[in-house]
């Protein structure tokens, strides 16, 4: 299969450099800690949000809607200008398996720009029964996060949860946001329907966003992450796997960096070459940067060459010379920006095509995890001196001789439930209403064909697919209805 023999390539890059063993502390202060931040950061145009899931029993979806999505969001605040700083904390609370006395709040990681460290951690959430609340999970944002202390910085809390936001006897909700509000901190509330609307429990979260001066969304935890392939998505994974041999992990984090990079990477592929290749525009953007890596701590000034002892150096490095170290790390720089133009070049062929599947009818982002958080930054980023390029504006395309296989890249139709969690996860089109209208009658949703996994005939079909398409399918163990050659078929249990 091709996904398993790129996640093997991918995985190459780790095997030099032992396991990965990150540990985040959790400590709490009384008052909301001013953190000794530097001059250079103090005058930064920085960017800080701390995401709050409720990862109790029923909310499997909303996790993997923010796996899916994280790096959706990155690449939009991106496009900011000028680029933020970005800062980003992830807390989970109503889990059974947190400590009661935390009012079952967990700090999964405290502020970090290291975005490999936040995928690390969403990947690693379970859901496990719980007491939802609310009012602690802020306050524990507020007690224990390392907040900056410029008024020109954006700082967001997002809670996520689909209880009611008024469970917490000890602190009130709407009490603790104010306070936030009233510390230059926004609380923005998503309210997670599971099921149908709870109109009892939905004005508790509006209210909540309210007092924390924030952006109230409801979206739809379980159909609500639209994920599309296209043909570009097989070779900028592919891209991705290379630029991870441009870095060079130095010191004492380096070779748990390098290892989970990798890691994360292998976790985008795992989801789907979609979210493989969201997160390879990330790489190749402006806000990703790996403090273990010798090549972006040369650039970034935060290292002097002639100064690093040899010893936190890659065993093959060690030998080198000051000014084969030099050359060493300029070309490393040099393959690392080829490498990062030709996936920005790539990736506005695919924000071309996935713009044209949003703009059709029934295909739409609305009420999504990624569009709750991203509406909500940039409602709030004008007035801290960022500008944005509109949501879903056509990208200038950048052509350029790199060969990409698209053939019959839109001459069908389909889309993909997963299987294995409460999530459905639609690669949507026209099909998409024909099958929520037959649901919504109580009907079976007709197809012509039932494509059997492991079969013979399930082979040849799916060898008949175009490239994404076939990857997709191999990749997904959920049910997938194709229309194709004005039949539909129905795949199911991983092809």
């Amino acid at each position: 299969m091709k996904q398993a023999a790129l996640i093997s390539s991918i995985a190459v890059a780790s095997l030099a450099f032992g396991g990965l063993a990150i540990s985040v502390a959790n400590a709490g202060d009384n008052e909301l800690p001013i953190p000794d931040h530097t001059e250079a950061m103090i005058n930064e145009h920085v960017v800080e949000l701390a995401i709050c899931l409720d990862t109790s029993g029923s909310m499997d979806g909303l996790i993997n809607s923010a796996r899916q999505k994280l790096w959706t969001i990155v690449n939009d605040l991106a496009k900011a200008e000028p680029t933020p700083r970005l800062r980003v904390a992830l807390l989970s609370y109503g889990n059974d398996g947190h400590n009661p006395e935390n009012g079952w709040v967990k700090v999964e990681t405290p502020f970090t720009d290291d975005l490999d460290t936040v995928s690390q951690m969403l990947f690693a959430l379970t859901t496990n029964g719980g007491t939802e609340l609310v009012g602690r999970v802020v306050q524990t944002s507020l007690q224990e996060l390392d907040w900056h202390p410029s008024a020109s910085t954006l700082r967001m809390i997002f809670v996520a949860g689909n209880e009611s936001a008024d469970q917490d006897e000890q602190v009130a909700a709407r009490t603790i946001c104010k306070e936030a509000s009233e510390r230059g901190i926004d609380v923005n509330s998503i309210y997670c329907v599971y099921g149908d609307d709870d109109s009892e429990v939905r004005p508790g979260w509006r209210e909540l966003a309210m007092s924390g001066n924030g952006t109230f969304a409801m979206i739809d935890q379980n159909n609500g992450t639209v994920v599309i392939a296209t043909p570009y998505d097989h070779k900028l994974t592919e891209l991705s796997g290379e630029l991870n041999y441009t870095y060079i992990p130095f010191g004492a984090a380096g070779q748990a960096g390098c290892a989970n990079q990798v890691a994360q990477d292998t976790n985008a592929v795992h989801l789907n070459y979609s979210n493989a290749a969201t997160r390879a525009a990330t790489k190749a953007g402006k806000l990703y940067s790996c403090g273990w890596d010798l090549v972006d701590a040369t650039r970034n000034g935060d290292v002097d060459l002639a100064k690093v002892d040899k010893k936190d150096l890659p065993e093959d490095l060690q030998t080198l010379t000051y000014a084969e170290l030099v050359v060493k790390v300029e070309a490393m720089q040099q393959r690392r920006t080829k490498l990062q133009s030709q996936i920005q070049e790539l990736d506005q062929r695919r924000q071309a095509l996935l713009n044209e599947e949003l703009a059709r009818q029934a295909t739409t982002n609305v009420g999504s995890f990624d569009l709750a958080i991203r509406s909500a930054i940039r409602n709030k980023a004008e007035a801290k001196g960022f500008t944005f390029a509109s949501l879903g504006a056509t990208v200038a395309m950048v052509m350029s001789p790199i060969e990409v296989e698209v053939e019959n890249a839109a001459t069908f139709d389909y889309f993909v439930q997963f299987a294995g969690s409460s999530m459905d996860t639609w690669v949507a089109n026209d099909l998409v209403v024909d099958f929520e209208d037959a649901r919504l009658d109580s009907k079976d949703f007709a197809h012509d064909v039932h494509i059997i996994p492991g079969t013979p005939e399930a082979e040849a079909f799916i060898e008949t697919l175009p490239t994404h398409v076939r990857d997709l399918v191999r990749s997904l163990e959920g049910m997938i209805y194709l229309h194709w050659s004005d039949r539909i078929y129905l795949l199911t249990g991983g092809c």
